[in-house]
């Protein structure tokens, strides 16, 4: 079984603009987009604090964000990478698995990646991350670069939206099409 030790709150950056951006989605009537809970179980718990500082996982988590944008239906995790190279580490199987059932099923499924260093924000479409992933199948390390990235799908804010990820799954669809 795995667990938690606190680290602080890790990725709550990206989180914090990602839930902002789905409310200003909610709001003007765009897309309904929630976070969904890990399930877990406290071991420890800092009284004085009142946090808890170690957990176990109740069983593995599929994605961050479940939702549907005009009818389609969506799911992404996202990712913060403090450096130019991302880990292929972070993606677990059982992630990778359910983003590729929902493909299977006529959703789309992506993955923000918040690179905290340069403050930039990546759209990446499941299908590159299904390349990257059938790269370390090959025997290539198990990372992508920066430099490998698509230019056209790096996101702005815009219209009160932090993480205006549908301008990603506009061009994603565009693409598929």
């Amino acid at each position: 079984m795995s667990t938690w030790n606190s680290r602080g709150l890790r990725g709550s950056t990206l989180e914090e603009m990602i839930n902002s951006t789905n409310e200003v989605y909610r709001k003007k009537k765009l897309a309904l987009v929630q976070k969904i809970p890990t399930p877990i179980t406290p071991v420890e718990f800092d009284q004085e604090s009142r946090r808890i500082t170690k957990a176990f996982f109740e069983k593995d988590s599929t994605v961050d964000y479940i939702g549907v944008v005009q009818e389609i239906p969506i799911c992404f995790d996202a990712k913060e990478c403090h450096s130019d190279t991302f880990s292929l580490q972070n993606i677990h199987e059982h992630q990778y698995e359910f983003m590729k059932e929902f493909e299977e099923q006529g959703g789309i499924s992506f993955l923000i990646i918040y690179f905290t260093e340069r403050n930039d924000l990546y759209y990446m479409p499941f299908r590159e991350l299904k390349l990257y992933v059938e790269r370390v199948n090959e025997g290539h390390a198990k990372n992508f670069k920066y430099s490998e990235l698509d230019d056209d799908f790096f996101l702005k804010s815009e219209g009160g939206a932090l993480v205006h990820y549908l301008k990603g799954i506009e061009k994603d669809l565009n693409e598929r099409e």
